[in-house]
């Protein structure tokens, strides 16, 4: 029952949080129930979980500006 209710608060909090907050939670979820049945460590799995979620949100991040800069769209131009 008490698993329910964290779990019921942690997607609430995935729901109201803003984009950048998002990824590190939903990586901490992820994280931490594959810590839990790795041998009951859920704290280091969301630990882990939201720092590879900021990692990825970072990298993709950087790739999106790199192609920004490498192909800039074109306004179109009314005559």
């Amino acid at each position: 029952m008490r698993t329910t209710g964290w779990a019921a608060a942690l997607l609430l909090a995935v729901a109201l949080a803003s984009p950048a907050q998002a990824g590190c939670l939903k990586g901490a979820v992820v994280g931490a129930i594959a810590g839990h049945y790795a041998h009951h460590h859920a704290i280091l799995g969301a630990v882990a979980g939201c720092a590879i979620a900021h990692h990825m949100a970072v990298k993709a991040r950087e790739q999106k500006a790199a192609q920004a800069t490498a192909h800039p769209v074109q306004s179109p131009q009314g005559h």
